[in-house]
């Protein structure tokens, strides 16, 4: 499964892994938050990758974290995780399997400018939109989580399609998550995991935009 990776990539994995379980212990988190945290980690690392088995991790990952929010009343969040998410793994799973190349990975491909600005132009209004249903439902946060939830919906259809674009769109969703996740720490919560969590998908995000944008150009020569 790490057939390939470089010592950075496994570092990285074991290293956010390790500081995850070793934190979320210590500040008294629940085991379902520090499993969440532990398998979205390892999904999205695999993502950047490019390894189809980021989707078996993705698919835990998100069965928990629909839980977790939905005891913090994110309901954005609940929705798009329930409905979105778990079945565009299994899409995600079919999808990258025709691209594999001989190393075992997938390879990204990039928007034209002109599909870059029709995308920024349809994530505004969605935001607004939902932001409004979100304030009328009772969520917590609404405009905060409908930005999340709006532009992972985006950010997880280009990832699919394997465009490099999901990665600018991941860097300003995992901002907004830490956010709407520090407030909650703040209001009483005990999810340490799920904040740790979000932060190293950052960290993660800049990651995968660095890689993915080097090998897109090269696979447009």
């Amino acid at each position: 499964m790490l057939q390939g990776w470089s010592k950075f990539e496994k570092g990285l994995l074991v290293v956010a892994v390790c500081i995850i379980t070793g934190l979320s212990l210590y500040w008294g988190d629940t085991v379902l938050g520090i499993l969440s945290s532990i398998t979205g980690v390892v999904c999205v690392i695999m993502t950047a990758k490019g390894s189809r088995h980021c989707y078996i991790y993705g698919l835990i990952n998100i069965l928990l974290y629909i839980v977790i929010s939905y005891w913090q009343e994110f309901y954005g969040e609940v929705m798009l995780n329930a409905l979105y998410y778990l079945p565009m793994q299994f899409i995600g799973w079919c999808a990258w399997g025709k691209h594999i190349q001989q190393d075992g990975y997938v390879r990204p491909r990039r928007l034209s400018t002109k599909n870059q600005f029709v995308l920024l132009f349809i994530s505004m209004v969605c935001i607004y939109i939902y932001g409004m249903f979100l304030s009328k439902i009772g969520g917590n946060l609404p405009y905060i989580d409908s930005i999340s939830t709006v532009l992972s919906v985006i950010a997880m259809y280009l990832s699919v399609k394997r465009y490099m674009e999901q990665w600018v769109i991941w860097i300003v969703v995992n901002v907004v998550s830490i956010l709407m996740w520090a407030i909650a720490l703040m209001q009483g919560s005990n999810d340490m995991a799920t904040l740790l969590m979000w932060s190293t998908y950052l960290c993660n995000s800049i990651y995968g935009f660095i890689k993915w944008n080097k090998e897109s150009k090269q696979c447009m020569k």
